[in-house]
């Protein structure tokens, strides 16, 4: 799957022994293949069927060098069969996916192996190129200052201080996800374009390709997967003179390849405003999407560039496939990073976000409580470093069936830090009804709370990333 990286200290050299143990093992195998190629069995006096069974067995990252064998074995570990006898035999394994972003605004995708914290590489994704007939001038751009949202709005403003024209924006807006097993990379700008093009990674295989398109460009959408669907709302589009946000929805069908509409977001709290102007002036936008309980959250606000007002949020329900209003604790307290966006996650079927306003170099873990509505602290900081110049500063992910939180440090490295949730909420003995002191009792729970929240939070895994940014992440389990 592309190159390696260490996650030691010594990356350079280790990943240089690497391309050159795999140099070594191509020159056998150009040499010895055809033993082995010449035997109509994947190992010599074994079945076929015995073989594949040891083969479904091998950990993922061994896949490159079992490629290598032969044909039949290259044959073997990249087809569908051996995966789907990975997930029956329940050896199918969750890799962290991240997304980066370098100063040249080139993706670059990265997966880790979290048992044996090794980084690989994945192929870049193919070169996108805006249609010169759908180009926008900088009239239109002006216009975007009565439309668009900070983070978008600061993103390209970013990118035209170091550009003469609009129309050579690179591309850049684009939403991620995940669904059957394969990344998905979806719309975003190309230049000026708006476009609705879906790419597709897969892992088996390691290569990317374009699927069938979104029903319309969007740039900055919102994504989330219920019910093996990708589900897409919202984003910002081309009007006739600039952009404009939607409140349009759709969903993907990986098994049909098919893209359906879904009843667009109503917007209701952004219908009730006072006066006309207001209504005129303030555009509503999806800051967030979480699939939650059997159904779509999307946290929202209304926004007049640089200003944003939460208003709540709403959510879809496909069984009656319709929307409603969010629980008001919910979208209230729903923590916001930079630019207004609501970032969660969930793990063992619990709503997490990161609250970054606790102070300058740290952040706080809320987790929301549906019985009560209402987001609670949970105890421990993260040591988070202040990057205000980050579109990205810090990423959550849920996998190995603990809380992640992606960010990056003063030496510009990446770091993987890892929550236990069985360590979140820490138990404490229950006072004895003999004690003569309920205060001591008190106080050895407190210590009991402080004592496991400083060993909350672990790196395990790192990489130098130099001045890239993070820009998302995603979980494939497979």
């Amino acid at each position: 799957m592309g190159a390696r990286l260490s996650s030691n200290g010594h990356k350079l050299a280790h990943s240089e022994s690497i391309e050159g143990s795999q140099s070594e093992a191509c020159k056998r195998q150009r040499t010895s293949s055809f033993l082995w190629d010449d035997n109509p069995r994947l190992i010599p006096s074994l079945p076929d069927e015995i073989s594949i069974q040891i083969l479904a067995r091998l950990p993922r990252i061994s896949h490159f060098n079992a490629k290598l064998v032969s044909r039949s074995w290259k044959a073997t570990v990249t087809s569908g069969e051996i995966y789907k006898l990975r997930k029956e035999l329940g050896t199918t394994e969750e890799w962290l996916y991240v997304l980066t972003k370098t100063d040249g605004n080139k993706l670059i995708w990265h997966a880790l192996d979290p048992v044996s914290q090794i980084w690989q590489r994945l192929p870049l994704m193919p070169n996108v190129i805006a249609d010169e007939g759908m180009r926008w001038g900088l009239s239109g751009f002006r216009l975007w200052n009565m439309v668009g949202s900070s983070v978008i709005a600061d993103s390209i403003r970013g990118l035209l201080g170091r550009k003469r024209s609009l129309d050579q924006i690179p591309f850049c807006g684009c939403a991620i996800g995940a669904v059957d097993d394969c990344l998905y990379v979806l719309g975003g700008f190309s230049r000026a374009l708006v476009m609705n093009n879906v790419w597709r990674y897969n892992p088996i295989v390691n290569a990317w390709s374009e699927v069938t398109p979104m029903t319309i460009g969007r740039a900055y959408c919102k994504t989330g997967v219920l019910n093996n669907k990708l589900y897409v709302v919202g984003g910002v589009t081309r009007g006739r003179v600039a952009l404009s946000p939607l409140q349009s929805a759709e969903v993907f069908d990986p098994c049909s390849g098919t893209w359906s509409e879904i009843p667009s977001m109503p917007f209701s709290k952004a219908q009730v405003l006072p006066t006309a102007f207001l209504a005129d002036l303030l555009k509503p936008i999806a800051t967030g999407m979480t699939p939650y309980r059997g159904k779509i959250y999307v946290p929202q606000s209304l926004y007049c560039w640089p200003f944003f007002v939460d208003v709540g949020g709403e959510v879809y329900d496909p069984e009656t496939n319709s929307w409603t209003e969010m629980p008001m604790g919910m979208g209230e307290g729903w923590p916001a990073r930079q630019a207004g966006t609501k970032l969660s996650v969930i793990v063992d079927e619990e709503l997490y976000a990161l609250d970054p306003s606790s102070s300058r170099d740290s952040a706080r873990i809320k987790v929301y409580d549906q019985q009560d509505d209402a987001w609670k602290v949970i105890e421990g900081d993260i040591p988070i470093h202040d990057l205000t110049d980050s579109e990205s500063p810090y990423l959550l992910a849920g996998f190995l069936g603990k809380l992640h939180v992606i960010t990056k440090d003063t030496s510009n490295n990446i770091l993987v830090m890892q929550a236990d949730r069985r360590n979140i909420f820490p138990s404490a003995p229950a006072p004895p009804l003999s004690s003569a002191s309920l205060g001591e009792s008190l106080r050895a729970f407190s210590e009991t709370v402080s004592a496991s929240s400083e060993n909350l939070w672990r790196v395990i895994a790192s990489r130098s990333a130099g001045t890239t940014e993070l820009v998302s992440c995603q979980i494939l389990d497979v």
